[in-house]
Protein backbone atom coordinates (compact mmCIF):
# COMPACT_ATOMS: atom_id res chain seq x y z
CA UNK A 1 0.00 0.00 0.00
CA UNK A 2 1.43 3.15 -1.01
CA UNK A 3 1.16 6.22 1.39
CA UNK A 4 -0.88 8.32 -0.75
CA UNK A 5 -3.31 5.97 -1.69
CA UNK A 6 -5.09 6.96 2.18
CA UNK A 7 -4.51 9.11 4.35
CA UNK A 8 -2.97 8.60 7.71
CA UNK A 9 -6.03 7.97 9.86
CA UNK A 10 -7.38 5.80 7.30
CA UNK A 11 -4.34 3.57 7.09
CA UNK A 12 -4.20 3.37 11.01
CA UNK A 13 -8.12 2.36 11.24
CA UNK A 14 -7.77 -0.47 8.18
CA UNK A 15 -5.62 -2.40 9.87
CA UNK A 16 -6.23 -1.73 13.91
CA UNK A 17 -10.27 -3.37 13.20
CA UNK A 18 -10.80 -5.11 16.10
CA UNK A 19 -9.62 -2.55 18.39
CA UNK A 20 -12.31 -0.11 16.50
CA UNK A 21 -14.64 -2.58 17.36
CA UNK A 22 -13.94 -2.99 21.14
CA UNK A 23 -13.57 1.10 21.37
CA UNK A 24 -17.12 0.88 20.29
CA UNK A 25 -18.29 -1.00 23.18
CA UNK A 26 -15.94 0.80 25.32
CA UNK A 27 -17.57 3.96 24.40
CA UNK A 28 -20.88 2.74 25.58
CA UNK A 29 -19.60 1.92 29.11
CA UNK A 30 -16.64 4.48 29.88
CA UNK A 31 -17.07 8.50 29.48
CA UNK A 32 -15.39 9.05 26.13
CA UNK A 33 -14.45 4.85 25.84
CA UNK A 34 -11.72 6.00 28.37
CA UNK A 35 -9.63 5.00 31.20
CA UNK A 36 -6.96 7.41 31.32
CA UNK A 37 -6.94 10.56 29.75
CA UNK A 38 -3.83 10.58 28.41
CA UNK A 39 -5.25 6.97 26.45
CA UNK A 40 -7.74 8.73 24.87
CA UNK A 41 -6.97 8.89 21.09
CA UNK A 42 -9.34 9.55 18.42
CA UNK A 43 -10.54 8.13 15.86
CA UNK A 44 -10.01 5.37 18.56
CA UNK A 45 -7.25 3.64 21.39
CA UNK A 46 -5.02 0.18 20.27
CA UNK A 47 -6.33 -2.50 22.53
CA UNK A 48 -3.19 -4.70 23.65
CA UNK A 49 -3.05 -8.07 24.58
CA UNK A 50 0.53 -8.55 25.94
CA UNK A 51 3.45 -7.29 26.38
CA UNK A 52 7.06 -8.14 27.05
CA UNK A 53 10.51 -6.61 27.10
CA UNK A 54 10.47 -3.28 25.42
CA UNK A 55 7.24 -4.52 23.07
CA UNK A 56 3.70 -5.01 23.18
CA UNK A 57 1.27 -6.37 20.90
CA UNK A 58 -2.72 -5.36 20.05
CA UNK A 59 -5.71 -7.33 19.30
CA UNK A 60 -5.23 -6.78 15.63
CA UNK A 61 -1.44 -8.41 15.57
CA UNK A 62 0.29 -5.19 15.21
CA UNK A 63 3.80 -5.09 17.26
CA UNK A 64 5.25 -1.63 19.13
CA UNK A 65 8.30 -0.21 20.10
CA UNK A 66 6.85 0.81 23.28
CA UNK A 67 8.20 4.28 24.98
CA UNK A 68 4.71 4.37 27.91
CA UNK A 69 6.39 1.96 29.77
CA UNK A 70 3.44 1.79 32.00
CA UNK A 71 3.26 5.85 32.51
CA UNK A 72 6.56 5.72 34.43
CA UNK A 73 6.40 2.81 36.19
CA UNK A 74 7.94 -0.21 34.08
CA UNK A 75 11.77 0.69 34.34
CA UNK A 76 12.76 -2.48 33.91
CA UNK A 77 10.39 -3.44 30.55
CA UNK A 78 7.49 -5.46 30.87
CA UNK A 79 7.28 -8.69 31.88
CA UNK A 80 10.38 -9.13 33.63
CA UNK A 81 10.84 -12.49 34.48
CA UNK A 82 12.12 -12.00 38.40
CA UNK A 83 9.02 -9.73 38.73
CA UNK A 84 6.90 -12.25 37.09
CA UNK A 85 8.06 -15.33 39.46
CA UNK A 86 7.84 -13.58 42.41
CA UNK A 87 3.87 -12.32 41.85
CA UNK A 88 3.03 -16.07 40.48
CA UNK A 89 4.45 -17.26 43.74
CA UNK A 90 2.20 -14.90 45.52
CA UNK A 91 -0.39 -14.82 43.46
CA UNK A 92 -0.70 -18.83 44.71
CA UNK A 93 -0.16 -17.71 48.39
CA UNK A 94 -2.92 -14.80 48.44
CA UNK A 95 -3.38 -11.49 47.35
CA UNK A 96 -5.15 -10.33 49.98
CA UNK A 97 -4.58 -11.59 53.78
CA UNK A 98 -6.63 -8.02 55.65
CA UNK A 99 -3.50 -8.41 57.65
CA UNK A 100 -0.12 -7.45 58.38
CA UNK A 101 2.86 -9.58 56.31
CA UNK A 102 6.69 -10.14 55.82
CA UNK A 103 6.74 -8.91 52.53
CA UNK A 104 5.52 -5.50 53.34
CA UNK A 105 8.41 -4.86 56.40
CA UNK A 106 11.06 -5.81 53.41
CA UNK A 107 9.38 -3.39 51.05
CA UNK A 108 9.76 -0.53 53.37
CA UNK A 109 13.14 -1.56 54.52
CA UNK A 110 14.77 -1.45 50.61
CA UNK A 111 12.98 1.97 50.88
CA UNK A 112 14.37 2.93 53.85
CA UNK A 113 18.13 1.30 52.40
CA UNK A 114 17.27 3.58 49.17
CA UNK A 115 15.85 6.71 49.50
CA UNK A 116 18.54 9.05 51.58
CA UNK A 117 16.15 11.06 53.49
CA UNK A 118 13.70 7.95 54.28
CA UNK A 119 13.33 7.64 58.70
CA UNK A 120 10.09 6.28 58.60
CA UNK A 121 7.66 4.58 55.63
CA UNK A 122 4.07 4.40 55.08
CA UNK A 123 2.36 2.67 51.62
CA UNK A 124 -0.09 3.77 50.02
CA UNK A 125 -1.75 2.79 46.69
CA UNK A 126 -0.77 5.67 44.05
CA UNK A 127 1.07 8.51 42.94
CA UNK A 128 -1.94 10.82 43.97
CA UNK A 129 -2.22 8.98 46.98
CA UNK A 130 1.37 10.04 48.40
CA UNK A 131 1.27 13.25 47.61
CA UNK A 132 -1.98 13.95 48.78
CA UNK A 133 -0.54 12.50 52.21
CA UNK A 134 2.85 14.09 52.20
CA UNK A 135 0.85 17.52 52.08
CA UNK A 136 -1.41 16.16 54.73
CA UNK A 137 1.68 15.43 57.23
CA UNK A 138 3.11 18.92 56.03
CA UNK A 139 0.07 20.80 57.15
CA UNK A 140 -0.37 18.36 60.71
CA UNK A 141 3.16 18.78 61.29
CA UNK A 142 3.32 22.68 60.69
CA UNK A 143 -0.56 23.76 61.61
CA UNK A 144 -0.31 25.61 58.87
CA UNK A 145 -2.86 25.93 55.94
CA UNK A 146 -1.11 27.12 52.45
CA UNK A 147 1.24 24.86 50.11
CA UNK A 148 3.29 26.62 47.10
CA UNK A 149 3.77 24.30 43.66
CA UNK A 150 5.50 25.51 40.79
CA UNK A 151 3.59 26.23 37.50
CA UNK A 152 4.07 22.94 34.73
CA UNK A 153 4.54 20.78 37.77
CA UNK A 154 2.06 17.59 38.23
CA UNK A 155 1.43 15.92 41.62
CA UNK A 156 -1.82 13.78 40.98
CA UNK A 157 -5.15 14.81 40.53
CA UNK A 158 -6.19 15.45 43.97
CA UNK A 159 -8.03 19.04 44.75
CA UNK A 160 -4.86 21.00 45.93
CA UNK A 161 -2.41 20.13 43.67
CA UNK A 162 -4.81 20.84 40.71
CA UNK A 163 -3.72 24.44 39.88
CA UNK A 164 -1.02 25.08 37.82
CA UNK A 165 -0.75 22.22 35.79
CA UNK A 166 -0.77 23.60 32.08
CA UNK A 167 -0.88 26.45 30.16
CA UNK A 168 -2.81 28.81 31.22
CA UNK A 169 -1.84 28.35 34.51
CA UNK A 170 -4.36 30.79 35.58
CA UNK A 171 -7.02 28.12 34.96
CA UNK A 172 -7.22 24.95 37.38
CA UNK A 173 -6.77 22.15 34.78
CA UNK A 174 -10.31 20.42 36.30
CA UNK A 175 -13.48 21.54 37.08
CA UNK A 176 -15.45 20.19 40.32
CA UNK A 177 -12.67 22.10 42.90
CA UNK A 178 -13.97 24.48 45.67
CA UNK A 179 -12.79 28.21 45.46
CA UNK A 180 -11.73 27.36 49.06
CA UNK A 181 -9.48 24.65 48.25
CA UNK A 182 -8.25 26.87 45.63
CA UNK A 183 -6.87 29.43 47.51
CA UNK A 184 -4.54 27.64 49.74
CA UNK A 185 -2.71 26.53 46.57
CA UNK A 186 -0.05 29.04 45.77
CA UNK A 187 1.45 28.78 42.52
CA UNK A 188 5.29 29.49 41.83
CA UNK A 189 6.81 30.19 38.25
CA UNK A 190 9.84 27.19 38.19
CA UNK A 191 13.30 27.98 38.54
CA UNK A 192 12.83 31.49 40.06
CA UNK A 193 14.37 31.19 43.25
CA UNK A 194 13.48 34.75 43.89
CA UNK A 195 9.57 34.74 43.39
CA UNK A 196 10.01 31.55 45.77
CA UNK A 197 11.56 33.35 48.43
CA UNK A 198 9.65 36.57 48.34
CA UNK A 199 6.04 33.88 48.63
CA UNK A 200 7.33 32.50 51.84
CA UNK A 201 8.48 35.63 53.09
CA UNK A 202 5.36 37.42 52.45
CA UNK A 203 2.84 34.82 53.48
CA UNK A 204 3.92 32.59 57.45
CA UNK A 205 0.65 30.48 56.76
CA UNK A 206 2.82 28.31 54.15
CA UNK A 207 3.27 24.42 55.39
CA UNK A 208 5.34 23.28 52.45
CA UNK A 209 6.70 23.54 48.71
CA UNK A 210 6.43 20.39 46.79
CA UNK A 211 8.77 20.12 43.60
CA UNK A 212 9.63 17.63 40.95
CA UNK A 213 12.79 17.20 41.41
CA UNK A 214 13.85 16.97 37.95
CA UNK A 215 11.18 19.47 37.05
CA UNK A 216 7.81 19.67 35.53
CA UNK A 217 6.06 16.59 34.02
CA UNK A 218 9.71 14.92 34.78
CA UNK A 219 11.68 16.68 32.34
CA UNK A 220 9.33 18.72 30.26
CA UNK A 221 9.74 21.99 32.03
CA UNK A 222 13.66 20.94 33.35
CA UNK A 223 15.44 22.69 36.37
CA UNK A 224 17.93 25.25 36.14
CA UNK A 225 21.41 24.21 37.35
CA UNK A 226 21.68 24.23 41.00
CA UNK A 227 18.06 25.34 41.50
CA UNK A 228 16.94 22.32 43.74
CA UNK A 229 20.27 23.45 46.22
CA UNK A 230 18.69 26.91 46.38
CA UNK A 231 15.22 26.00 47.39
CA UNK A 232 16.67 23.49 49.82
CA UNK A 233 18.43 26.73 51.50
CA UNK A 234 15.27 29.14 51.33
CA UNK A 235 12.66 26.73 52.46
CA UNK A 236 14.94 26.50 55.40
CA UNK A 237 15.71 29.68 55.75
CA UNK A 238 11.56 30.35 56.22
CA UNK A 239 10.68 27.29 58.06
CA UNK A 240 8.86 25.81 55.39
CA UNK A 241 9.15 22.01 55.05
CA UNK A 242 10.19 20.54 51.34
CA UNK A 243 8.35 17.68 49.69
CA UNK A 244 10.12 16.00 46.76
CA UNK A 245 7.21 14.19 44.67
CA UNK A 246 9.82 11.27 43.08
CA UNK A 247 6.62 9.27 42.00
CA UNK A 248 8.53 9.53 38.39
CA UNK A 249 12.04 9.74 39.75
CA UNK A 250 12.24 7.52 42.41
CA UNK A 251 14.42 5.10 41.41
CA UNK A 252 15.02 5.86 37.68
CA UNK A 253 17.22 8.99 38.28
CA UNK A 254 19.30 7.32 40.37
CA UNK A 255 18.37 4.30 43.12
CA UNK A 256 17.74 7.00 45.78
CA UNK A 257 15.99 9.05 43.37
CA UNK A 258 16.82 12.76 42.57
CA UNK A 259 17.70 13.30 46.20
CA UNK A 260 20.45 10.70 46.20
CA UNK A 261 21.69 12.16 42.59
CA UNK A 262 21.45 15.83 43.49
CA UNK A 263 22.11 15.13 46.95
CA UNK A 264 19.69 17.47 48.17
CA UNK A 265 17.53 15.91 51.45
CA UNK A 266 14.05 17.02 51.52
CA UNK A 267 11.67 16.68 54.68
CA UNK A 268 9.34 14.63 53.11
CA UNK A 269 9.51 12.00 49.49
CA UNK A 270 6.44 11.03 47.73
CA UNK A 271 7.02 7.40 45.61
CA UNK A 272 5.33 5.54 43.28
CA UNK A 273 5.49 3.85 39.71
CA UNK A 274 8.76 1.78 39.96
CA UNK A 275 8.68 0.87 43.81
CA UNK A 276 5.85 -1.24 43.11
CA UNK A 277 7.58 -3.17 40.21
CA UNK A 278 4.32 -2.81 37.69
CA UNK A 279 1.72 -3.27 40.39
CA UNK A 280 -0.73 -0.65 42.22
CA UNK A 281 1.48 0.95 45.28
CA UNK A 282 3.07 4.27 45.97
CA UNK A 283 4.53 5.57 49.63
CA UNK A 284 5.77 8.38 51.59
CA UNK A 285 8.48 8.36 53.02
CA UNK A 286 10.55 11.11 55.44
CA UNK A 287 11.76 12.57 58.54
CA UNK A 288 10.50 10.65 61.64
CA UNK A 289 9.59 13.35 63.59
CA UNK A 290 7.03 14.35 60.57
CA UNK A 291 5.75 10.94 60.29
CA UNK A 292 5.31 10.41 63.62
CA UNK A 293 1.56 11.83 63.07
CA UNK A 294 0.42 8.74 61.55
CA UNK A 295 1.39 6.92 64.56
CA UNK A 296 -1.09 5.61 67.64
CA UNK A 297 0.05 6.84 71.04
CA UNK A 298 -1.08 5.92 74.57
CA UNK A 299 -2.74 9.61 74.29
CA UNK A 300 -7.00 9.69 73.22
CA UNK A 301 -6.45 13.30 72.56
CA UNK A 302 -3.88 12.72 70.42
CA UNK A 303 -5.14 9.23 68.41
CA UNK A 304 -8.14 11.86 68.21
CA UNK A 305 -7.74 14.95 67.52
CA UNK A 306 -3.72 14.99 65.91
CA UNK A 307 -3.16 11.76 64.54
CA UNK A 308 -3.58 11.45 60.20
CA UNK A 309 -6.62 8.93 60.09
CA UNK A 310 -5.14 6.63 57.01
CA UNK A 311 -6.55 3.64 55.92
CA UNK A 312 -6.80 1.82 52.57
CA UNK A 313 -8.36 -1.47 51.77
CA UNK A 314 -4.68 -2.75 49.40
CA UNK A 315 -1.96 -0.48 51.67
CA UNK A 316 0.61 -2.54 51.22
CA UNK A 317 -0.94 -5.85 49.97
CA UNK A 318 1.47 -8.49 49.11
CA UNK A 319 0.81 -8.88 45.72
CA UNK A 320 2.39 -5.42 45.02
CA UNK A 321 5.01 -6.20 47.74
CA UNK A 322 5.88 -9.02 46.39
CA UNK A 323 6.56 -7.24 42.79
CA UNK A 324 8.39 -3.95 44.80
CA UNK A 325 10.74 -6.19 46.74
CA UNK A 326 11.69 -7.93 43.53
CA UNK A 327 12.09 -4.66 41.38
CA UNK A 328 14.19 -2.82 44.15
CA UNK A 329 16.51 -5.28 44.72
CA UNK A 330 17.25 -5.28 40.83
CA UNK A 331 17.38 -1.64 40.89
CA UNK A 332 19.48 -1.24 43.59
CA UNK A 333 22.64 -2.26 41.34
CA UNK A 334 22.09 0.81 39.57
CA UNK A 335 22.70 -0.68 36.34
CA UNK A 336 19.48 -1.40 34.88
CA UNK A 337 19.31 2.55 35.62
CA UNK A 338 22.34 3.05 33.61
CA UNK A 339 21.05 1.31 30.90
CA UNK A 340 17.64 3.43 30.58
CA UNK A 341 19.64 6.81 30.52
CA UNK A 342 22.14 5.33 27.87
CA UNK A 343 19.75 3.97 25.50
CA UNK A 344 17.52 7.36 26.02
CA UNK A 345 20.70 9.83 25.14
CA UNK A 346 20.93 7.25 22.14
CA UNK A 347 17.71 7.73 21.03
CA UNK A 348 17.42 11.66 21.82
CA UNK A 349 20.49 11.85 19.30
CA UNK A 350 18.89 10.03 16.36
CA UNK A 351 15.43 11.40 16.40
CA UNK A 352 17.46 15.21 16.36
CA UNK A 353 18.96 13.54 13.47
CA UNK A 354 15.82 12.72 11.68
CA UNK A 355 14.79 16.42 12.48
CA UNK A 356 17.77 17.70 10.77
CA UNK A 357 17.38 15.79 7.91
CA UNK A 358 13.93 17.00 7.58
CA UNK A 359 14.70 20.52 8.38
CA UNK A 360 11.43 21.06 10.69
CA UNK A 361 11.34 23.44 13.64
CA UNK A 362 10.86 20.19 16.14
CA UNK A 363 13.74 19.38 18.54
CA UNK A 364 13.73 15.77 21.07
CA UNK A 365 14.92 16.89 24.23
CA UNK A 366 15.33 14.92 28.14
CA UNK A 367 17.58 14.05 30.73
CA UNK A 368 17.94 10.78 31.98
CA UNK A 369 15.81 7.68 30.71
CA UNK A 370 12.94 10.39 29.57
CA UNK A 371 12.47 12.61 25.93
CA UNK A 372 9.99 14.66 24.53
CA UNK A 373 9.15 15.80 21.00
CA UNK A 374 8.76 19.39 21.18
CA UNK A 375 6.99 20.46 17.61
CA UNK A 376 7.65 24.33 18.03
CA UNK A 377 10.99 24.76 18.81
CA UNK A 378 12.97 27.95 17.21
CA UNK A 379 16.64 27.41 18.43
CA UNK A 380 19.38 24.84 17.45
CA UNK A 381 20.40 21.49 17.94
CA UNK A 382 23.92 22.09 18.63
CA UNK A 383 26.07 20.01 21.23
CA UNK A 384 24.64 20.58 24.84
CA UNK A 385 21.25 22.59 23.77
CA UNK A 386 18.97 20.50 26.38
CA UNK A 387 20.88 22.27 29.32
CA UNK A 388 18.93 25.44 28.11
CA UNK A 389 15.39 23.88 27.03
CA UNK A 390 14.63 25.45 30.82
CA UNK A 391 15.47 29.43 29.69
CA UNK A 392 11.87 28.38 26.84
CA UNK A 393 8.63 30.03 28.40
CA UNK A 394 7.40 27.20 30.29
CA UNK A 395 4.26 27.85 28.95
CA UNK A 396 5.46 26.95 25.31
CA UNK A 397 7.44 23.78 26.86
CA UNK A 398 4.05 22.47 28.68
CA UNK A 399 1.37 23.43 26.29
CA UNK A 400 0.00 20.56 23.76
CA UNK A 401 0.51 20.58 19.91
CA UNK A 402 -2.30 21.40 17.92
CA UNK A 403 -4.45 18.58 17.66
CA UNK A 404 -4.50 17.39 14.49
CA UNK A 405 -1.32 17.33 14.07
CA UNK A 406 -0.44 15.28 17.59
CA UNK A 407 -3.06 12.58 16.79
CA UNK A 408 -1.68 12.15 13.41
CA UNK A 409 1.74 12.17 14.62
CA UNK A 410 0.47 9.74 16.96
CA UNK A 411 -1.40 7.37 14.73
CA UNK A 412 1.73 7.46 12.03
CA UNK A 413 4.31 6.45 14.93
CA UNK A 414 1.71 3.57 15.72
CA UNK A 415 1.39 2.73 12.04
CA UNK A 416 4.95 2.16 11.73
CA UNK A 417 5.21 0.66 15.29
CA UNK A 418 6.30 2.60 17.78
CA UNK A 419 4.06 3.73 20.54
CA UNK A 420 4.75 6.64 22.56
CA UNK A 421 3.05 9.24 25.28
CA UNK A 422 1.93 12.50 23.95
CA UNK A 423 3.32 14.55 26.68
CA UNK A 424 6.80 13.22 26.80
CA UNK A 425 8.19 9.19 26.91
CA UNK A 426 10.40 6.73 28.68
CA UNK A 427 12.89 4.38 28.09
CA UNK A 428 13.94 1.29 29.67
CA UNK A 429 16.75 -1.03 30.76
CA UNK A 430 14.72 -3.13 28.10
CA UNK A 431 15.18 -1.23 25.08
CA UNK A 432 17.98 -1.69 22.80
CA UNK A 433 20.17 -0.19 20.15
CA UNK A 434 18.28 -1.87 17.67
CA UNK A 435 15.07 -0.75 18.97
CA UNK A 436 16.16 3.17 18.84
CA UNK A 437 17.62 2.56 15.22
CA UNK A 438 13.62 1.39 14.57
CA UNK A 439 12.00 4.13 16.53
CA UNK A 440 14.15 6.71 14.20
CA UNK A 441 12.91 4.94 11.03
CA UNK A 442 9.35 4.89 12.13
CA UNK A 443 10.14 8.73 13.25
CA UNK A 444 11.72 9.49 9.70
CA UNK A 445 8.39 7.69 8.00
CA UNK A 446 5.66 9.52 10.37
CA UNK A 447 7.63 13.19 9.57
CA UNK A 448 7.21 11.78 5.77
CA UNK A 449 3.48 10.95 6.12
CA UNK A 450 2.71 14.18 7.90
CA UNK A 451 4.60 16.15 5.14
CA UNK A 452 2.62 14.50 2.27
CA UNK A 453 -0.61 15.14 3.80
CA UNK A 454 0.15 18.37 4.52
CA UNK A 455 -0.07 18.43 7.79
CA UNK A 456 3.48 19.24 8.51
CA UNK A 457 4.30 22.44 6.09
CA UNK A 458 8.07 21.69 4.39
Amino acid sequence: MKINEKNIIDIYSSSRQKSSKLYQRAYEVFPSGATHDSRFLKPFPIYIERAFGAKKWDIDGNEYIDYWMGHGALLLGHSRPEIVNAVTDQMAKGTHYGACSELEVEWGEMVKKLIPSAEKVKFVNSGTEATLMAIRLARSFTNKNKIVKFEGHFHGWHDSVMPGVKPPYNIVASSGIPEATLKDTILCPPNDINALDDILKNDNDIACVIIEPTGGSFITVPLKEGFLQSLREVTKKHNVLLIFDEVVTGFRVSPGGAQEYYNVMPDLTALAKILAGGLPGGAVAGRADIMKYLEFKDDPKWNRYKKIYHPGTFNANPLSASAGVTALKIVSSGEDIKKANAIGKYLRDELNRVIDKHSINWCVYGQFSGFKVMMDYDGDRKSGFENEIWRIDHAKLKKSADPVLEANFRCAMLINGVDIMPSFALTSSAHTEEDVEKTARAFDSAIDMLKKEGILKH
